[in-house]
């Protein structure tokens, strides 16, 4: 199933625009009460960073624990948004030498929602034609040097030209640069998060001259969860999505409800009336065709969470049918992980879904190197599998 692309990555410099102020992370009047809860809450949880503590308040009459608290969360979400215990997350990302005539340089794009930096590569064989585009979104504490490094998407775009588009989430958004998929704001078509990533990818396309029928968003952890929500809030954006340890569009609405969802306290397809009776009109469409990864051993993001994910993305009727087959298939990784990847069809035959079971791996990129964190090199490539169901997957294709 593992096709051959690959060499090293590059990109080119937009100019900012007015930045819109941001909000503060939380209330600060709610943050005492709300550490109080994460503590009593986490106490429960299996596979928590032991380092973390939220310090206790002491407080003058009428104060509020805004910054002790916060230091508590950004430290909370940091250990269990994309957090792995054993792999170094302090990555320093050696300076990529690029091939000649490739680039991967920096940007600011800004609109009505707000503003967000980025890295965009340009492959050595892009000279003006349709070519495709690839969004990927990052996970905690990372940015997109070190995702590009630990994914080597950069390299396999050189081999098989597409530009690919690193938005870059602000410490001002998210002190541990989380995507904010569990925020309601955040969640919603043309507002908060998806409004800009959005607004930077349509941007893109049409500075570029890319093609509109092959432009693709993935993810991993925090943004593997962002990355669904805006393949299920623009499905005229994007042709297929590619999630690895991520979480459903609406899975939870605020930290205490983000941490039981990435604890799996539900079951697989609990709830899922309920989501698809909140999605937006656009959600509720033909599903785009998805590929998801999800390590069976992850602590940080329950691998119950993939299947939560795979229901999403499944026609109506699929999740509960048992008269329809998927079709399973075993493989192993030469001095490496095995894993199950199913493989969904539509009505005509035609490959939709497919979900990857890594056996053995926890919260990591599967197949990525170490010049990055979070990655698992032992794992199947996931960054080659993303492409090659990507480029088979163009609008009007399914």
């Amino acid at each position: 199933m593992h096709s051959n692309y690959a060499q090293p990555g590059s990109t080119q410099t937009h100019s900012a625009q007015t930045k819109a102020p941001r909000k503060p992370f939380a209330a600060a009047s709610g943050i005492s009460g709300l550490s109080s809860l994460l503590r009593g809450k986490l106490s429960g949880l299996s596979g928590l960073n032991a380092g973390v503590d939220l310090p206790a308040e002491t407080l003058a009459d009428g104060a509020t624990a805004f910054a002790p608290s916060m230091s508590g969360l950004s430290s909370l979400l940091r250990g269990k948004l994309s957090g792995l215990q054993g792999l170094n997350t302090g990555v320093d990302v050696p300076v990529e030498v690029l091939p000649e005539g490739a680039t991967f340089n920096s940007g600011t794009f800004a609109n009505q929602a707000g503003s967000r930096d980025y890295k965009l590569y340009v492959p050595s064989g892009y000279h003006g034609q349709q070519l495709p585009l690839i969004v990927m979104l990052h996970g905690c504490t990372q940015n997109p040097d070190d995702f590009a490094a630990g994914t080597g998407m950069n390299i396999l775009a050189e081999q098989q030209p597409c530009l690919v588009l690193y938005p870059a989430q602000s410490g001002c958004a998210n002190s541990s640069r989380c995507w904010n998929w569990f925020k309601p704001g955040d969640q919603h078509r043309d507002g908060g998060e998806p409004a800009i990533i959005a607004g930077l990818t349509r941007q893109i396309i049409n500075e570029y001259h890319l093609d509109e029928g092959r432009v693709y968003v993935a993810g991993l952890s925090a943004g593997g969860a962002m990355a669904t929500t805006m393949a299920l809030l623009y499905p005229d954006i994007y042709a297929a999505v590619g999630i690895h340890s991520g979480l459903a569009h609406g899975a939870a609405q605020d930290i205490p409800s983000a941490l039981a969802a990435m604890q799996g306290t539900t079951s697989p397809l609990a709830g899922l009336n309920k989501q698809a009776s909140a999605q937006p009109t656009s959600s509720k469409g033909p599903k785009i065709p998805a590929i998801i990864f999800h390590g069976d051993q992850d602590t940080t993001v329950h691998p119950s969470n993939g299947d939560r994910v795979v229901a999403q993305y499944l026609p109506v009727g699929r999740v509960t049918n048992s008269k329809i087959k998927a079709e399973r298939r075993a493989g192993k990784v030469p001095n490496g992980r095995s894993y199950t990847c199913t493989i969904h069809h539509d009505a005509s035959g035609q490959p939709i879904l497919e979900q990857w079971s890594i056996h053995g791996a926890a919260h990591a990129w599967a197949g990525g190197t170490a010049r990055g964190s979070y990655t698992d090199p032992q794992g199947p490539d996931a960054s080659r599998e993303m492409l090659r169901f990507f480029l088979a997957h163009g609008k009007g294709e399914h």
